[in-house]
């Protein structure tokens, strides 16, 4: 092993528990990814590793810190794209008519999850069917029998009487 990749390992080693400890009162529960990207980061850049070993673990930190920065800037951005589509999903409910809002969603809870996906994502999602199927893994002919049979069960459950 040449002297900066056994330098290295030998960091890495010994700073490991730290690195954890550090994203684990920082970070939640993705401590372990953030270390493992740390050293991964660390690696692609090892020959830059200061030789004294405690400039070698701020070194780490420093590339930790920046680690968990980006982590944070990334949860944040998932969080506005997530309220975005809470948001659109909440308005293009609201524009159903309210006699077929419940009745709509009720009747896809008494499908089969996997008639349901398929309805949800031609109707709602806007994918053809054998897009559709390919999202589930299927091939189109299944795709297309199931999307039948549902189409048969939400006939009969959205028409029937309420007695």
């Amino acid at each position: 092993m040449s002297g900066a990749r056994e330098r290295f390992v030998i960091a890495v080693d010994r700073c490991s528990p730290d690195l954890l400890r550090y994203f684990s009162r920082r970070g939640g529960p993705d401590a372990a990814d953030l270390v493992s990207e740390t050293v991964a980061i660390a690696w692609r850049q090892h020959r830059r590793l200061p030789p004294d070993s405690t400039e070698a673990r701020m070194w780490l930190f420093g590339i930790a810190r920046n680690v968990l920065r980006n982590a944070q800037r990334t949860e944040v951005r998932r969080l506005e794209v997530a309220d975005r589509l809470r948001s659109a999903v909440e308005l293009e409910l609201r524009s159903l008519p309210p006699d077929t809002r419940d009745d709509v969603r009720i009747a896809l809870e008494h499908l089969d999850p996997e008639l349901s996906e398929l309805v949800t994502l031609i109707h709602w999602d806007g994918f053809t069917l054998v897009e559709a199927a390919q999202l589930q893994g299927i091939p189109a002919s299944t795709a297309r029998g199931r999307y039948q049979r549902a189409k048969s069960v939400l006939r009969e459950l959205l028409t029937a009487s309420p007695c």
